[in-house]
């Protein structure tokens, strides 16, 4: 494998290597060209750093709005404030870079490596995040509003506070990732893996949950309100106190689920599993609603007995404490 070469103004000319290095004044150049580029000013040129190495370069509140990142690498590089959106990040390789505060908006981030990123309040709304890699990835009040997520690996990442209203996400795997207090206001998620995440008071109303697994996920005081989380999997998963006021739950398994306290006003439940789930003082339920649902004799019912649950038996009344 051949050394990096090191690319300075006069053979920037030519497309550089794959692994290439740029030289301070030659970043300079290139930098100001993409501001003139920006700016609709003559000898503006749009930056091109693909495949060239900034490893740890200190590039707080760089302006590579639209430039074309592909195959780049900044590895552990402060990028704090960057203005990146719009920008080509195609294969780029971002692992353990600073990005709190960045703005990759609309940026394309396909078969992209950020695991271990610092993401902190970054605004990646609207971008495409497809195949990137986010393990560990710390992405506490990151906005991901409109954004496409499919096949991304964001396995121990942190989402705490995050926004995700409207995102679309597909085939993801979130397993052991931090949601708390995370927004996913009307998101679409589908065939996607959340196993074992932290999310108590996250906000899911509205949101697509279709053939998702949760199993063991920490979701208490969650709000699942006009959710569709049909054929999904809430396996043994801490739901006590979560809303699902007016939602879609049929076929969904919440199998030795604790769903004590849950709210579950006018929800759908038919072919819903409840077998062995803890419905104790669960409110809303209705005699019809149980009865389209399966329970066991494992099922603790709304006035604390056990299941499997018998109409006309009132079993649904919560009991008064």
């Amino acid at each position: 494998m051949p050394n990096p070469q090191n690319v300075t103004e006069e053979n920037l000319v030519t497309p550089p290597l794959i692994g290439a290095r740029l030289g301070v004044a030659a970043l300079t150049r290139v930098l100001e060209a993409h501001r003139a580029w920006i700016e609709q000013r003559p000898g503006g040129l749009r930056a091109s750093l693909r495949g060239i190495v900034l490893a740890e370069a200190m590039l707080d509140k760089v302006n590579l709005e639209r430039a074309d990142l592909n195959s780049a690498n900044f590895i552990d590089a402060r990028m704090s404030s960057a203005n990146l959106a719009g920008a080509d990040l195609r294969f780029a390789d971002l692992a353990n870079a600073t990005l709190i505060d960045a703005d990759l908006s609309q940026a394309v981030l396909m078969d992209a490596k950020l695991e271990c990123a610092l993401l902190g309040a970054a605004n990646l709304s609207d971008a495409k995040l497809i195949r990137a890699a986010l393990r560990g990835a710390n992405l506490r009040e990151t906005r991901l509003t409109e954004a496409t997520l499919e096949g991304c690996d964001f396995t121990g990442a942190i989402l705490r506070d995050a926004v995700l209203q409207q995102a679309k996400v597909c085939d993801c795997n979130f397993a052991e990732a931090r949601f708390e207090g995370a927004n996913l206001y009307h998101a679409s998620f589908r065939s996607c893996k959340l196993p074992g995440i932290s999310a108590a008071d996250s906000n899911w109303s509205t949101a697509t949950l279709q053939n998702c697994d949760f199993r063991k996920a920490d979701l208490a005081s969650g709000r699942f309100d006009r959710a569709d989380l049909r054929q999904s999997s809430f396996w043994k998963a801490t739901l006590t106190g979560a809303s699902f006021q007016h939602a879609r739950l049929n076929g969904a398994d919440f199998e030795s689920a604790d769903l004590s306290g849950a709210r579950f006003h006018d929800a759908a439940t038919l072919s819903a599993n409840f077998c062995g789930a803890n419905l104790r003082l669960a409110q809303g339920l209705t005699q019809s609603q149980l009865g389209q649902a399966r329970t066991d004799r494992n099922t603790i019912l709304p006035n604390s007995s056990h299941g499997p649950f018998m109409l006309g038996s009132g079993a649904h009344r919560p009991s008064r404490l």
